[in-house]
């Protein structure tokens, strides 16, 4: 009698390995959602509109804001892109419930939000909103690494409508967006400096802002600024992660909190932590809790936080260093007391502003002064000592509203003042660059190791869209108050490299990348040969009986994620021409021949012929628990079989197939 292994079971069972470990691989990426709502529950259509992609408290979440014509409940659904067939979601998409109120406004209407969890690194998704058989349409957004340098870029004032024109205003902005974002398809976050619209509780130019696709694609990153803040509809269509709804800031304390817009707010990404705060609350006055109030959530947070931070960022919207209308504004004067000591005892390393529509970039600035007197002006390197803080207010993003460099005056070049800067009279004392040209711009800021580069980047010229330009808002336009043409888009204003303060101690970093995932494989030793039990002897006059050895099986898993495997086998019908009698005769004594890969041997499995099934069904040869080793082992198996002595003579041949499961 003989005992064939298949031919065909390797390339078969590594096939099937293949499949399943794919299948367990995409299951350790599924989103931690919550169950779909039914359709019953959405019967009522709602209108879905004004759809925003918003920041995560981490790299691995986002968070989708959008409002709904009706008060039904409603989810994110969301799926890896590549899952998706002719734009159809798979039955495996994720669905995140949505929360959210009625609007306070007078459009009407209610507002909804959602969280999404568990995202994967180096990942396409596609999401929509609403509710079964109610969706939105489709928009996508792909996740980079969760490790490393990365791109993010920073947006002065949209202001939309505050030329006047809404479609002009429009235009720019979305053109700005098209300019940045194309240039940097691989940027990370869009940072908001405030002031997304004109007026705060007008649809119709949030409408405007959110028109740009690059919105649903990118995490926007919010900030409050002055023209947001008297109504709700800026916390209506920008929900933010780890938001302090408290009294204390809000402009106007606890009794504004349900008519105005408020909060602060922090989130780490990619080990840099950003801190967004609400600086239209400055003054106890107000009946907020003022800079202070401010002052005491930066201080805890980064107190928190802070040490798994490589940098800290802040951003708010009234700019304390600024070249403009503003830089002289009373309020100002008093955050320009309050904040800079307290930042640079924080070790805050960068702060992003808004309110001027003009760009400036601070000298290192510590203790609310000059912290290195040798700093040149425009000076493109900077080594921030203990303490040291670049401040950067950008210009508007959508043209709609610029404002003109002012002069210093004689008020000091500390603290509060205004005063020139010795190095160059024309700017005031702390600012190493300003720019005013009356065209569009953007900041890209490069997170590297030990070093930021910040780059003012011009996303426009003087013609169209240019909407201050095209109503002749202002008078000219283009470098040096207009006596240059204006640069071509894509130039680069403004470029400085900043490098982070150590302190006293050395920072040693290393990289770890990810480690190769290893494989899981099995292969039969030596050439796969018959396997051959010879004559069987006849025993006790009753049964034939024949022994002997599979080709032992070399299994190698390399895997780093140690899950378990196991490798088993069954045997088919033995047949001669027709003749026949059952695999279930054959049975085995599983063995480890070379320990490795965890490999413990199978229980071992009496021939059917003392009772049982025998190898007719599939039977563990060999497996491995979850956290073994990871190598590469040898398992294998004594035969032997007992059929009853009426079996007809022949040469008989059965197929013993293999299966490997790797979790």
């Amino acid at each position: 009698m003989f005992l064939i292994a298949s031919t065909e079971h390797a390339a078969r069972t590594r096939r099937r390995v293949s499949w399943i470990a794919t299948a367990a691989i995409g299951a350790s990426l599924v989103l931690s959602g919550t169950a779909a709502v039914p359709a019953a529950m959405a019967d009522t259509t709602a209108t879905l509109s004004g759809v925003i992609l918003g920041v995560g408290a981490d790299e691995t979440q986002r968070i989708v804001t959008w409002y709904s014509s009706a008060d039904t409940a409603q989810t994110v659904q969301v799926a890896p892109t590549s899952t998706l067939v002719n734009g159809q979601f798979p039955a495996s998409a994720t669905t995140f419930s949505a929360s959210g109120t009625a609007n306070i406004a007078s459009s009407g209407g209610f507002n909804r939000h959602a969280t999404i969890t568990g995202l994967a690194e180096n990942t396409a998704y596609s999401y929509r909103v609403g509710s079964e058989g109610n969706w939105s349409s489709t928009s996508a957004f792909t996740t980079q690494s969760f490790e490393g340098d990365y791109d993010f870029l920073f947006f002065g004032d949209p202001q939309i409508g505050a030329s006047g024109d809404l479609a002009k205003d429009q235009a720019g902005w979305q053109e700005t967006m098209n300019v940045a974002v194309g240039a940097n398809p691989h940027a990370e976050l869009l940072v908001s400096g405030g002031d997304q619209v004109e007026t705060a509780n007008t649809e119709a130019q949030w409408n405007a802002f959110l028109a740009p696709d690059q919105l649903r694609q990118y995490p926007w990153v919010a900030t409050i600024g002055n023209h947001d803040v008297g109504g709700k509809a800026y916390e209506q269509h920008l929900y933010t992660p780890n938001t302090d709804r408290s009294g204390a800031y809000y402009r106007k304390g606890s009794g504004s909190t349900g008519t105005e817009s408020g909060g602060d707010y922090w989130f780490m990404y990619k080990d840099v932590l950003y801190i967004d705060l609400n600086s239209n609350s400055y003054a106890t006055s107000q009946g907020g809790g003022g800079d202070e109030a401010h002052i005491a959530y930066v201080t805890d947070v980064v107190n928190k936080h802070g040490a798994d931070a490589k940098y800290t960022v802040l951003v708010y919207h009234h700019a304390i260093y600024s070249p403009a209308d503003h830089a002289k504004d009373a309020d100002n004067k008093v955050r320009r007391v309050d904040f800079p000591t307290a930042f640079s005892k924080l070790g805050v390393d960068l702060v992003l502003q808004g309110h001027d529509h003009s760009y400036s970039r601070s000298y290192e600035i510590k203790n609310g002064a000059k912290a290195n007197p040798d700093e040149k002006p425009g000076q493109d390197e900077v080594f921030e000592g203990p303490g040291g803080v670049v401040y950067v207010t950008a210009n508007t993003a959508s043209g709609s509203k610029y404002y003109d460099i002012t002069a210093p005056d004689n008020s000091g070049t500390s603290g509060a003042g205004n005063g020139a800067d010795p190095l160059n009279p024309a700017n005031y004392w702390y600012n190493s660059v300003q720019n005013q040209e009356h065209v569009r711009s953007y900041v890209k800021v490069q997170v590297k190791k030990d070093q930021l580069v910040v780059q003012n980047i011009r996303s426009g010229t003087c013609d169209a869209p240019n909407a201050a330009v095209e109503l002749k808002k202002v008078l000219w336009c283009g470098p040096e108050n207009g006596a240059k043409p204006a640069e071509a888009v894509g130039t680069i204003q403004d470029e400085v490299t900043i490098h982070p303060n150590h302190g006293d101690g050395q920072d040693i970093q290393v990289d770890v990348p990810t480690g190769a995932p290893g494989e899981f494989g099995w292969t039969i030793n030596g050439h796969n040969g018959l396997v051959d039990l010879g004559t069987a002897e006849e025993k006790n006059l009753q049964y034939f009986e024949a022994t002997g050895q599979i080709n032992p099986i070399t299994v190698t898993d390399t895997r780093r994620s140690k899950a378990a495997w196991s490798v088993s086998a069954s045997v088919g019908d033995f047949v001669d021409n027709g003749k026949t009698f059952k695999g279930s005769f054959l049975g085995w004594t599983p063995k480890v021949v070379t320990p490795g890969a965890g490999a413990v041997a199978g229980a071992a499995v009496g021939s059917g012929y003392d009772g049982g099934d025998g190898l007719a069904v599939s039977r563990v040869l060999g497996s491995a628990p979850a956290g073994h080793d990871r190598s590469a082992g040898v398992v294998g198996a004594d035969l032997d079989l007992k059929v009853p002595n009426s079996i007809d003579k022949g040469s008989y041949r059965a197929t013993l197939t293999l299966t490997a499961l790797a979790g």
